[in-house]
């Protein structure tokens, strides 16, 4: 068999927190790459009990067992809260190919990730700060508004907001005694590991304070192989006007080539800095068209699961087999590409910004046109009950109650296979253009929106 012909008959892997996109594209795999499952879903219960005592050295020391059990040699995960670190320490203590460590701790800690950047590539940091209070507790004044508050760490963009003064700022901060319960278990598997592994980083039991930016948004995607990087490709992030809410992703970009290549610098600056030597990652960094400004917002240590359907379709890549590659130290230029099925494809977000609205769930006999219609199609629905709605609205600001995968001829073709896709599920098509639009949003600022209108959708 030849190199190019590879595909991983005889490699066996651990796949570590897949959920949603993960667990459909590595089953696609499985045949080819087998694998065994192991962790949990943060979002169901019962499996979300774990939660309470869930560390991450003795789920790798069960994982290493499972190992052996198995046969596996490698181990993969694209999960950001739990899994990518898991992954590294269960590799390294197996002496399996992986990123390394402390790489992944200085991405996902989020402000000693902004300290590498001002050293490496300051002209694409932000102003930036740690919030000097705890979780709940009093914030204090003199602050500078409007800000973008986050996690130090945290995942699935959960609490991230911009705030546009004290009194909002401190509303967000403002958690009941089961939410902190929440936070703290959410964060203390990774500060656990990060007290002995990258003590210089600090306290990940906190908030940050960074300077809201101007520009369109995007995705750059790449992977290190024996310390060279290779990209994989630029995702437009388009946004609901106004908001922090994805409403698609749009694939390829129309970000000019050069300013591409330039995200790409800056990458490779700050991930040769920490010591990211292999595996993938993504960046994602807003794009001031004025003054040819690059920010970088995140830089995280895995695949972006949600846009690996969107190379398949356009490029015939398959990045989760180029991740499995990854964890047997095969090269992933090496993995045959498939016939690509379209010139361009796009993740459609479906949200509400009504907290009164109730989930709208298609009708059986809307599902059936919709799959007979478009039997490519990804299709995900996220039904939920009025606290669980409540609680997304108050931890991300939107209800997000569907996705949909589509490809096209061109933008305009994909566009009107959005429109009639959406017509058939009874759902608004994701191309809003104006907020008055968007039920809940009628009370944003006009200063808001000045200062967000750059990010709507090239073109």
């Amino acid at each position: 068999m030849s190199v190019k012909q590879y595909t991983g008959k005889t490699r066996r892997s651990l796949a570590l927190f897949s959920y949603d996109w993960d667990a459909i594209e590595f089953g696609k795999l499985d045949r080819q790459w087998p694998h065994l499952h192991a962790g949990f879903d943060l979002f169901s219960f019962p499996s979300s009990a774990r939660l309470a005592w869930f560390d991450m050295d003795r789920f790798c020391t069960l994982a290493a067992l499972k190992a052996r059990v198995y046969g596996a040699r490698g181990v993969v995960s694209n999960h950001e809260q739990f899994g990518a670190l898991c992954a590294a320490l269960l590799a390294e203590r197996m002496r399996w190919p992986g990123t390394p460590v402390e790489a992944v701790l200085a991405c996902q800690h989020k402000l000693y990730a902004r300290e590498v950047l001002q050293r490496v590539a300051p002209e694409a940091n932000v102003p930036f700060s740690r919030l000097e209070a705890e979780y709940g507790s009093d914030i204090p004044e003199g602050l500078t508004y409007p800000a973008y508050v986050k996690p130090v760490k945290a995942a699935f963009s959960v609490l991230a907001r911009r705030v546009t003064g004290h009194q909002e700022l401190v509303a967000h901060t403002r958690f009941g005694p089961w939410e902190l319960w929440v936070i703290r278990h959410l964060v203390e598997p990774f500060e656990k590991i990060l007290r002995r592994r990258l003590p210089a980083a600090g306290s990940a039991h906190s908030l940050m304070l960074e300077a809201p930016q101007r520009g369109r948004q995007y995705c750059l995607d790449g992977y290190f192989f024996d310390g060279n990087y290779r990209r994989l490709g630029v995702v437009d992030a388009i946004m609901y006007p106004g908001t922090d809410a994805f409403m698609r992703f749009d694939y390829p970009s129309h970000l000019p080539a050069a300013v591409q290549e330039q995200a790409e610098r800056i990458a490779i600056r700050f991930m040769k800095a920490i010591g990211f030597n292999h595996g993938l990652f993504n960046m994602e960094f807003m794009h001031d068209e004025r003054t040819g400004q690059i920010k970088v917002i995140e830089l995280n240590p895995r695949l972006a699961s949600q846009f690996s359907d969107l190379y398949a379709r356009v490029d015939g890549l398959n990045p989760h087999a180029m991740a499995l590659a990854l964890s047997h130290g095969i090269d992933p230029a090496t993995i045959a590409t498939q016939a690509p099925t379209a010139n361009c494809a796009s993740s459609f977000a479906y949200r509400s910004f009504d907290r009164a609205a109730a989930v709208p769930n298609p009708a059986a006999s809307g599902l059936r046109a919709f799959w007979k219609t478009f039997p490519d199609a990804v299709l995900f629905q996220y039904p939920k009950l009025p606290g669980q709605i409540q609680r997304d609205f108050k931890w991300l600001g939107s209800h997000r109650y569907g996705i949909v995968h589509l490809g096209g001829n061109d933008p305009g073709d994909l566009r009107q296979r959005c429109e009639l896709a959406s017509s058939l599920l009874g759902w608004p098509a994701p191309y809003v253009d104006d907020i008055a639009s968007l039920p809940g949003l009628s009370d944003v600022s006009d200063a808001w929106l000045l200062d967000t209108t750059a990010e709507r959708a090239p073109g």
